[in-house]
């Protein structure tokens, strides 16, 4: 069974079960958040995350075009090309929305607790707003069949994955975690840092849980990351991980240190 969801591409990866914070502010996404909001209460406000295998995340300044030009952002395909399906990965992630907080023009983040209920006079409430910061956890994979670039924003055509555990996906929860501690330990050395106190108790036991968490927190390119998220099974991802997880401790040992950044953290995408 298919069904239509609208589309958000990302320059990185949403895994099940993980946090995904975003900063709206192109039209395009700020018209799919108001449909979003739009939708009642009690309905859920879905989705879908693809990661962008050759494109840009945020549509391309228009620095140099005619004042004909369409304002940054409007266009749904900008950054993608006419077939934006060839820009995406083909497995995505649907995210839920649990929070969708509107920046009103003008105001600062400070100043929105205060404002008034109404807009000035002569200003359209449909685009008042500067952008919106939402707050969303992935669910579900899918496969994306189509992608319908008709309307304000991107919708896809999609189809949801279940997801299999696969032989031996306990056994193969239990040496990833304790690979992962490794990593962990060997990471954090390679940054002259200490693990927090009883940051290594908190990982859950689920193998689905822990595969995708392993995959969220590892340091990995987006092309790995990817690879991970279309795994057939839990099971299959696990032992990519593991595969992965003591080969990257290897080489960071190998190395005399790591770059102050922060590395194990994503930064917010800002659209």
């Amino acid at each position: 069974m298919t069904t239509a969801l609208p589309l958000f591409p990302l320059n990185s990866v949403l895994f099940p079960g993980l946090v995904l914070p975003l900063n709206i502010f192109e039209p395009r996404y700020r018209a799919l958040m108001r449909d979003l909001l739009a939708l009642p209460e009690d309905a859920p406000r879905r989705f879908g995350v693809v990661a962008i295998r050759d494109g840009r995340e945020v549509a391309p300044a228009a620095t140099g075009m005619p004042d004909s030009a369409p304002p940054q952002g409007t266009d749904p395909t900008a950054g993608f090309g006419p077939d934006p399906i060839k820009s995406f990965y083909t497995v995505g992630c649907i995210a839920d929305a649990s929070t969708i907080r509107e920046r009103v023009a003008g105001l600062g983040a400070a100043d929105e607790a205060d404002a008034p209920e109404e807009t000035a006079p002569g200003t359209d409430p449909r685009t008042s707003t500067t952008g919106y910061e939402v707050l969303a956890t992935g669910t579900t994979r899918f496969r994306l069949l189509s992608v319908d670039t008709s309307g304000p924003y991107l919708t896809g055509e999609i189809e949801e994955l279940p997801e299999e555990e696969g032989d031996e996906a306990g056994a193969l929860a239990s040496g990833v975690l304790r690979a992962f501690r490794a990593y962990q330990k060997r990471l954090a050395s390679a940054r002259e840092r200490t693990l927090a106190a009883g940051q290594e108790q908190d990982l859950p036991d689920d193998p689905s849980v822990v595969s995708y968490l392993v995959a969220a927190a590892t340091v990995l390119d987006t092309p790995a990351k990817q690879r991970l998220l279309q795994a057939p099974d839990t099971a299959t991802r696990l032992a990519d991980e593991l595969k992965l997880l003591r080969r990257e401790t290897a080489v960071i040992g190998k190395l005399p240190s790591l770059p102050a950044a922060d590395l194990t953290r994503n930064p917010t995408s800002q659209n």
